[in-house]
């Protein structure tokens, strides 16, 4: 063999050594993108994992979430236990309230009804923490009122009640937006706040048209409707009604009880103090009170009572 055949072997032998080390490393490389590919994998999962986790997590904050709403759901907004209230009159004793246990959920639409004297107007007070028992616990919205001052129960007044009244109390100077913006005004906020809020009751009672009217240039019932307006503004926790519709024409009456209708739709708690059995007839629940006492507590269907508007 010549030194030119021999060199030629050699070329071709460190060129197939080349191609070696070619094809290693394009096994090398297929070993890199195959890892690459695994760790892809792996990291796809992992970011599923995450995923997964996230909405377990999600999951987990809605859960506690509705515990919550369903456990102050579960709270009822007004609890009486062992009521009794007693006053002295000419050296007797008079009993008022006498041993009253009544519970109230949230969007109850309920009824007291009695005769004159038997002391639905002293427990309508009791519930609107206007006075307070000489017996017994209150519970509002789970909290005891007893050991609260004058100053807390105050603001209670202003913050979970709202009031109507038979004979509307409306300031006669001011106009129906004025009147509704009034309890606003022991709040902190701006004005530009307390006029939004006082124009949305305005509409849900649908009086948006008359907010610059005095009581004096309203109809029986708008008067009532800017009263429930007034109530409704501060957003209450229970609606207390005092003979609502007690100066109304039937017609009235009809109107402004469907207008408490479509405000426990929208999950209202309702109690209305009434002598009139039709319109207790109206509302879901009616408890019955004779001599202080509870003698009845029934639930039934709404749209019982034979008003028409």
């Amino acid at each position: 063999m010549n030194s030119e055949t021999m060199r030629s072997e050699t070329a071709i032998n460190a060129e197939i050594g080349e191609i070696g080390e070619i094809g290693d490393s394009h096994e090398l490389l297929g070993e890199i993108g195959d890892s690459h590919e695994l760790l892809s994998a792996e990291i796809g999962e992992i970011g599923d994992s995450h995923e997964l986790l996230g909405e377990i997590g999600d999951s987990h904050e809605l859960w506690r979430s509705k515990t919550a709403m369903n456990a102050a759901t579960a709270i009822p907004v007004i609890e009486l236990r062992g009521i009794s209230k007693f006053y002295q009159m000419a050296g007797e004793t008079f009993t008022a309230l006498a041993d009253i246990d009544l519970k109230v959920s949230r969007n109850d639409y309920l009824a007291l009804i009695g005769p004159s004297g038997s002391g639905k107007s002293t427990l309508l007070n009791m519930l609107g923490c206007l006075d307070v028992p000489d017996q017994g616990e209150y519970l509002l919205c789970g909290q005891p009122v007893a050991s609260l001052d004058e100053t807390a129960l105050a603001q209670i007044r202003n913050q979970q009640i709202g009031f109507i009244f038979q004979s509307f109390n409306l300031l006669p100077r001011l106009t129906a937006l004025q009147n509704v913006m009034q309890p606003l005004l022991y709040r902190v906020m701006s004005k530009a706040e307390r006029l939004t809020r006082a124009m949305a009751v305005l509409q849900r009672v649908g009086l948006t048209d008359k907010a610059q009217h005095l009581p004096s240039q309203l109809s029986g019932g708008q008067r009532q409707r800017v009263a429930i307006a007034r109530a409704l503004v501060t957003e209450p926790a229970v609606l207390l009604g005092d003979e609502p519709t007690g100066n109304l024409d039937s017609k009235t009456t009809a109107s402004i009880m469907a207008l408490f209708d479509e405000l426990h739709a929208q999950g209202q708690t309702i109690i209305l103090v009434t002598h009139e059995q039709e319109i207790a007839d109206h509302c879901r629940r009616v408890v019955r009170l004779v001599d202080g006492r509870i003698v009845a507590d029934r639930q039934q269907q709404q749209g019982h009572s034979a008003l028409a508007v």
